[in-house]
């Protein structure tokens, strides 16, 4: 399986949310809890969203949209309810 996640960053001064690709969801949200990850590092990230995907060019394609596509992100947070 293939993951595109969603995490909200307590305290950060430019951006709110991450968003993410792995193939293993638990390995990652660990990086980014032990800070190996520079962008969420000393923020406590905390998991609000993730889609699985069968197939790796399909989750890419996802993450890509979701951060190159204001209107795709902006459907996202608002089927959220956090804008």
């Amino acid at each position: 399986m293939y993951y595109v996640y969603l995490l909200k960053i307590e305290g950060a001064k430019n951006k709110n949310y991450y968003i993410g690709y792995s193939s293993d969801l638990k390995r990652r949200l660990g990086e980014h809890k032990a800070g190996l990850v520079k962008t969420t590092k000393n923020h406590n990230p905390k998991l609000i969203y993730y889609e699985a995907f069968q197939d790796k060019y399909l989750a890419l394609k996802r993450e890509k949209g979701l951060k190159n596509s204001g209107s795709v992100y902006m459907a996202l947070m608002k089927r959220l309810n956090l804008k």
